[in-house]
This record gives C-alpha cells, sequence and structure tokens, in this order.
C-alpha cells in the first residue's frame, strides 16, 4: 500500500519559565527544514503557558514551519471558539496550523477548572460533535445550525475562513475513538510510549476499516506519531527507539513502511535537550528522508 513522504517535527513542553528555550528551538527546527510543532495542552497545569498563546508567538517568529496542539483539550475548550482561534491563527500564520484534538483526559483537573466530569462514551460522542461544530463553523455558509446534546449551534455565522483546510488530528486510543478517528477525522496523534508497533498496526487496522465502511479512502487520514526516546552518542543500543542515530532511523522507516506513520514528533527523554534535538534533526531526519524516497 503507498505511503505518503514522511514529515518531521519536535513535541514542546510550554514550561512558562523556559519560553526563550522554546522560541530558540522553533527558530532552529524552521531554519533546520523540519515541518511540524507539537505542543501538549493542559490548560490546569500551573507550570505551563496556555499552548494557543504560545503557538501564536512561536508562529509569529518563524516563516515555514507547522504548528499543531498535541492534542488540545476538549473538554475546557468550546469547539466553536476553537474554530475561531484555528481559522484565526491559520490566516495569522499563512496556512501553518494543525488542529490536534483530543476527547480529554484527567477529569478531576478538568472539573477543579469549571469544565465537565464526562464518562469515556460521553467524551467521544462529545468530540464526534465538535468535530461536526468546527467543521461547520470553518464553511462558507451565511449561518450555520448543528443540534447536538453536548455542543450544538443554533444560527451561528461562520468565519473567517481558514488561510487552507486545517487538519483534524485526534489523539486516539480505544476502540470508539479509533473508530471515529477513520470515520471522522483527518489524522490519528497517538504516541509511542503508549503505542508500541504491534498496537499501531491494530489500531491502523480498525481506522482503516472505518474509514472505508464510512466511504473514505483510508490513506487521506495521517498518522502522526510522537516518538519519545533517546539517541545515543556512545553506540549504545537498548532496543526501540533507544540508540544511536542508525537506529533511529531503522526504527523510524520500518514504522513508515510497516504502519505508515507519515509524520515523527520528537520528544527527548534522557540526556540533555537541545544536543538530543539536533542529532535527531541533523543525523536521523534525513536519512529517514532518503531512505523513504522523499
Amino acid at each position: 500500500m503507498r505511503t505518503r513522504p514522511p514529515q518531521f517535527g519536535l513535541f514542546l513542553i510550554p514550561e512558562a519559565d523556559d519560553f526563550r528555550r522554546l522560541a530558540e528551538l522553533s527558530a532552529y527546527a524552521d531554519v533546520a527544514g523540519l515541518d511540524l510543532i507539537g505542543i501538549q495542552d493542559h490548560p490546569y497545569q500551573r507550570r505551563f503557558l496556555d499552548t494557543w498563546t504560545l503557538i501564536t508567538a512561536l508562529a509569529a517568529r518563524t516563516e515555514r514551519i507547522t504548528f499543531f496542539p498535541d492534542v488540545a483539550n476538549l473538554p475546557l475548550r468550546h469547539p466553536a471558539l476553537l474554530a475561531k482561534s484555528v481559522a484565526s491563527l491559520d490566516i495569522v500564520s499563512d496556512g501553518r496550523i494543525q488542529l490536534g484534538l483530543g476527547a480529554g483526559a484527567f477529569w478531576d483537573a478538568v472539573a477543579g477548572m469549571g469544565g465537565p466530569r464526562r464518562t469515556g462514551g460521553e467524551a467521544v460522542r462529545a468530540l464526534e460533535e465538535a468535530i461536526t461544530v468546527i467543521r461547520a463553523l470553518w464553511s462558507d455558509a451565511r449561518s450555520v445550525r448543528v443540534p447536538g446534546s453536548f455542543y450544538s449551534l443554533a444560527g451561528a455565522h461562520p468565519g473567517p475562513l481558514p488561510r487552507h483546510r486545517p487538519g483534524i488530528w485526534l489523539g486516539a486510543r480505544g476502540p470508539r475513538m479509533l473508530e471515529l478517528t477513520g470515520r471522522a477525522a483527518d489524522g490519528w496523534v497517538p504516541s509511542a510510549a503508549w503505542a508500541p508497533p504491534e498496537f499501531l498496526a491494530e489500531a491502523g487496522r480498525r481506522i482503516d476499516d472505518a474509514a472505508a465502511a464510512a466511504g473514505r479512502d483510508p490513506l487521506t487520514v495521517r498518522r502522526v506519531l510522537n516518538v519519545s526516546g533517546t539517541i545515543t552518542a556512545d553506540g549504545a543500543d537498548r532496543g526501540f527507539l533507544e540508540g544511536p542515530p542508525q537506529r533511529w532511523v531503522d526504527d523510524l522507516l520500518a514504522l513508515h513502511r510497516d504502519q505508515r506513520i507519515d509524520g515523527f514528533v520528537f520528544w527527548p527523554t534522557e540526556g540533555e535537550p537541545v544536543e538530543q534535538i539536533r542529532r535527531y534533526t541533523e543525523q536521523v531526519v534525513p536519512a529517514v528522508r532518503t531512505g523513504a524516497g522523499s
């Protein structure tokens, strides 16, 4: 089965006392030819900057790299306003925004900020309604109505239109979320920390089957994997995503070939982060691009 050329990026943690380094890493990624920057979204974390404010600031300091929340916390971000935020930032950044979106987690913390506390089934249904709301507000209709139990629109006026068509990439893990991804989303954002290759294979089949059942081409659903691990300098090979640059090249090429992963967003777990990011960008990424024929 054909695959799209892989893209590469960085996963940044929005530490409030680390803005200068976040800005420097974003500028480096932009100049070095990376494609994506994903920033986690946990509004209840007191040490973190607001993700959308941070993305706006970093987008203004870069020229070509695409940003996305990895992933936006739906229970604390109303989808109508989220749609407006994405469209606005996509215009300001000249089409460099995608929307990573999650159903929610850490419900005690969400409730502590006044958000809803949802069961698993409620969270999935709310996410599906949110996708419909967001897409309706990215349309060129004069007004839109969307019924829903969690989110609805009653004659809302869409606009402004995004600069390009942002993708909605879901942070999905369970069967219902994976089925929703295949049926209604533009992409899937798993994390290697909880999604080893065997899980990616099974989950990918679920997504493909759901897409086909909905009359969609499964290949239109992107697969962007958060890859966390250590790129060693001493030749030590400790296994999957834990070893020298060539180990990483081999692992990422296998994921691209066998699991159709077309985006790799790197998060170093050990060692000096800047040096890890340089090894990834300057040694791993070029070799994977060559090996993938991109």
